[in-house]
């Protein structure tokens, strides 16, 4: 199983509405063949410690059977759409994968 997680950094800028419909983007990714599960939230309100970040706007988990699934996954047509009408709403954005 590979584990695909991205955490984005949204521009302060942004309206509630614009905020939603990001949401609403992500959201939409669940509509893509061969994903497993998909997670996304806001950095929980927890104790704060020296090792926890919660600077971020909002993450993701997605959970894929392989590495073939996500690499379709990436170049899947709704994929691509949620990349070229979100990409100016976050100022920074990280990617980690694992197996």
């Amino acid at each position: 199983m590979l584990s695909h997680i991205v955490i984005f950094w949204l521009k302060p800028e942004l309206e509630p509405s614009q905020i939603i419909a990001f949401r609403e983007g992500l959201d939409s990714l669940k509509d893509i063949p061969g994903t497993r599960g998909i997670y996304i939230g806001t950095p929980a309100k927890i104790s704060p410690r020296p090792v926890i970040d919660s600077s971020y706007s909002i993450a993701m988990t997605i959970l894929f059977d392989s590495l073939s699934d996500q690499d379709a996954y990436q170049i899947h047509p709704l994929h691509q759409a949620f990349l070229n009408r979100f990409k100016s709403d976050w100022s920074k954005v990280i990617v980690y994968d694992y197996m």
